[in-house]
């Protein structure tokens, strides 16, 4: 009987630990929004971050950071949303 709880147990947590690739989507005013930008970052080394923002449909600053990939593209790292103070 414990060799089946455990095996139940280590069912449960393996099911528990799988991965959604939940990656950032483009939203309006991102930079690859519209696919990614015709201009090669060719100055800066893959790795580089860098950050852009704007201010989205609803008023919201926001805040994306990009990583250059070894083929030049871009992908969005991180978003950050702030509403912004009246």
């Amino acid at each position: 009987m414990k060799p089946l709880i455990a095996f139940l147990l280590c069912t449960l947590l393996l099911a528990a630990c799988t991965t959604n690739d939940q990656s950032l989507q483009p939203v309006p005013g991102s930079i690859t929004y519209r696919g990614q930008p015709q201009l090669k970052l060719t100055q800066s080394p893959p790795g580089t971050r860098l950050q852009h923002h704007f201010v989205n449909q609803w008023g919201q600053d926001v805040y994306e950071t990009y990583i250059i990939q070894p083929d030049r593209s871009l992908k969005l790292g991180s978003r950050e949303e702030m509403t912004r103070p009246f």
